[in-house]
Order: structure tokens, then sequence, then C-alpha cells
């Protein structure tokens, strides 16, 4: 169950969430805030609309009866489920002054109930629940201002990371012992989502895996090798895949003569860093360099053995596992790349405080990393309030673990479980790598 927290953290980390979907989307002018019809996007009019809605909708509504600040409206334009994702821009969405009086008086209403010191285990879990969520959606305006180019935003949590982007290669694997692990959350939890239910134990064989993310250079290795234009390292779907949209890059890398490459990050252009974490790649582009490389993706377990896990005193994986690659303490700068802060990957090689027990470097932050394994329930899933959350996306989506330089630090954790197409490689995503022959 969730831990109580306090109101005043509540509302604190409800205005945080609310400043910086402000700061993301204030610069933009009245065409940019709805942008073109993309399928890997949408309308940031109508998503931060949506952002206020399920808080309203989840808390004000289903727990506590208010009434909505804008009627029947509110469902027939701000419903995810329900509203399909083409038809968001032909909506008759509120203009943008009306949009943003909707989301403070939504803001408001749910700071006054809430009447000082502890909160309900209730409504920790539901407000911390809207907290995260406006977080998971300020990742996606960060990708959608990527996917359509537009200016590098301003955020007051920026800082020179000038350090971390001279910090280099980091080669080399990490032995993990094999053993009996406790995979997923426990309920004695801070916070959990639901598709981490429950914590239940796995069996892993000794491997190795890479130290570090794959980074740029290595990854234009494969690329400058023919390695898109080589069937055998695809499969099937992903050979389909690069086919139909005629892949033969990262979708974000441009030509710049013989062995040259730039990259566009935001309205930017520069060299590509050659020793930063490689980014916005797909599950298939990112098996089809393993097959290349002769290596492989890890499997969900193995990740999460590798980021939280420990040795035993007999050598054998450890019964007790760290909430963070590094620890029980929360994250911080020295630790991860999170929060935005860098507005972009840093070095595969910086950040060495935050190594798992085992030596894995970034495990969490920097790039989200692709794990082998289709996205399904553990045995004892069950769905919390927001129902669709997890579950219409079992068995059509691959894992994704660990986070980005995107994520909030306050939402991550080791046992957070993301999802995504294997064909999306507009979020913020990269991978390491995994081979046999560890330890026996």
């Amino acid at each position: 169950m969730t831990h109580p927290v306090s109101t005043a953290h509540l509302i604190a980390n409800m205005q945080d969430a609310r400043d910086r979907t402000l700061e993301l989307v204030h610069d933009l002018d009245d065409q940019q805030i709805m942008g073109p019809k993309i399928r890997t996007v949408n309308p940031l009019k109508w998503e931060i609309g949506h952002t206020a809605h399920f808080y309203e909708f989840f808390i004000l509504r289903q727990l506590y009866g208010y009434d909505s600040v804008i009627g029947d409206r509110a469902d027939q334009l701000y419903d995810s489920i329900n509203i399909h994702h083409d038809v968001r821009w032909d909506l008759p969405l509120p203009n943008r002054e009306e949009t943003l009086a909707y989301m403070q008086t939504v803001l408001d209403r749910l700071g006054e109930r809430l009447d000082g010191g502890m909160a309900t285990e209730q409504d920790s879990f539901i407000y911390q629940f809207g907290i995260f969520h406006e977080d998971m959606h300020t990742e996606a305006f960060l990708w959608a201002r990527q996917n359509l180019a537009y200016p590098t935003p301003t955020l007051a949590v920026a800082a020179d990371v000038t350090a971390e982007r001279s910090a280099g290669r980091h080669q080399g694997w990490a032995s993990v012992p094999g053993g009996t692990f406790t995979m997923g959350a426990k309920k004695s939890a801070p916070f959990m989502f639901d598709n981490e239910k429950w914590a239940h134990e796995v069996v892993i064989a000794p491997f190795e895996i890479s130290k570090a993310a794959v980074s740029n250079g290595e990854f234009q290795a494969f690329v400058d090798d023919g390695g898109y234009e080589n069937e055998k390292f695809w499969g099937a779907d992903g050979w389909r895949w690069r086919q139909e949209v005629k892949a033969e890059h990262p979708v974000y890398w441009q030509p710049d003569g013989p062995g040259k490459w730039v990259v566009r990050r935001f309205d930017r252009t520069f060299p590509l860093p050659a020793d930063e974490a490689v980014i916005h790649v797909n599950w298939y582009e990112a098996n089809a360099y393993c097959n290349w490389a002769g290596q492989r993706l890890p499997s969900e377990a193995e990740w999460e053995a590798a980021a939280l896990g420990e040795a035993g005193s007999d050598g054998r994986l450890a019964t007790v596992k760290r909430r963070y690659p590094w620890g029980d303490t929360a994250p911080d700068p020295d630790h991860a790349n999170l929060d935005g802060r860098g507005l972009g990957p840093v070095d595969v090689a910086a950040l060495a405080a935050g190594d798992s027990a085992f030596g894995c470097r970034q495990m969490l932050g920097n790039v989200w990393e692709w794990t082998a394994d289709t996205f399904g329930p553990f045995a004892e899933f069950s769905a919390d309030a927001y129902k669709e959350y997890s579950a219409m996306l079992f068995g059509d989506t691959k894992v994704m673990r660990g986070g980005a330089w995107t994520t909030r630090s306050r939402m991550i954790h080791g046992t957070y479980r993301n999802f995504f197409g294997p064909e999306r490689r507009d979020v913020f995503v990269g991978f390491r790598t995994c081979r046999k022959g560890g330890p026996a």
C-alpha cells in the first residue's frame, strides 16, 4: 500500500508538475500549440487540458463528488480513452486562456480539499498518481517538441552539464551471478504502479551486461557497416518496419560527409557526440544492432537484477535488492541525469556515483533502455483506479526500464516499468546489451 505523505508535499509537487507543463508551452504560438496531425504526438493544447481533466475525473469527481468545472464538455473533450487520437485536432477546444483557466481552477480545488497534516492513504496514492500522470505528459511534451523541431525549451532546472558531456566512454562488461531474484515491487514500497505488482521470485542464469548504454559512436559503427541494409540482422517484423519507413539511420541523425553525422536536438543541429548514449532508436533498431554485434538485449528480469541486485555471501544473487541502483536514497544530480536539467543525454561514463552494485552505470536516467521482453502482467497483477493504464497495452508493447533525462526524479524508481510499441523511436530511449558467459 502507498505510504501516506504530507498534504504540503502533495501541494508542492502538484504545483511543480504544473510549472513544468507551463514552461513547455508558454513560448509556443497558437499554431505551434496545436501542431500538425502526427500519430505519435498530441495537439499540445488538447494535452495540457487533458492533464487537468485527469485530476478532476479521478480525484474530484470520482472520489469526492465534485461537478466538473466545465460541465459535460470535460469528458467530450479530454477523455483520452474514448476520444480517438486522430480527432483531437478537430475538437471544439477552448482557447488558450480558457484552457489555462480550467487547469488553474482544478489545481485550486485539489489544493483546497487538502486540509493540512498528513494525507490519507487514499489521497496519498491518487494525488501522487495524478502528479506522476502529469509528469508523464511533460515528458511527452518534450518528445513532441523534439519531433516537431520546436525551439529548445527554457527550463528553470536546467544546469551546466559540461563535465558530464566530456566524461567519455565507459566500456566493459559487468558479471551478474545467477540465482533466485525477487522481481517487482514489494508491498512495503512507498509507491508503485499497478504493473509492478507484486514482487515474485524469478530464477536467473549467470550473464554479462554492458557497463554502459550503447553510445552514438558504437551505434555509428553499425550504421556505417551497412547494418540498416542487411536483412539478416532485423527479423521479419523489423525488416518490414525498416522497409516501410525506409530507415537508414536513427531518426534524428543526418549525414554530413563520409563517415560523419550530425544530430538534431529540438531546433539545433550539431556534430554527433560519439560518447553520448544513443537515443531515439526503436526496439527493432536496438535488436538489429545486437544481432550485428553478436550480443542481445537483456531480459526484463536480467535488467532489474543488474540494476538493483547484489551478490550474496555465497556469490549468488542475494535475496535483498535496492530501490535505486546506488541504494535507497532518492535520486539527485550526482547519481542520475533526470528532471530535464541537462536538456539532453550525457556521456555514458558520467555519473559514476550512480553505479549499481555490479558496476552498471546510468541504469536510472539519461536514456530509457529497451529490454527483450513483451510487456505483460505479473502473476498477481491487479489494476488500480486508472484501469486502462497498463492492461490495454499488455501483449502489444515492449518493456523499457530506467527513465531518461526527461523523466522526473520523484516518479522513477528501479522497479518502474514503461512500455511502447517496438516501432516507436520518437521517445527518449536507447539500450544496453548482454552476452552469455558470466560466472557459473
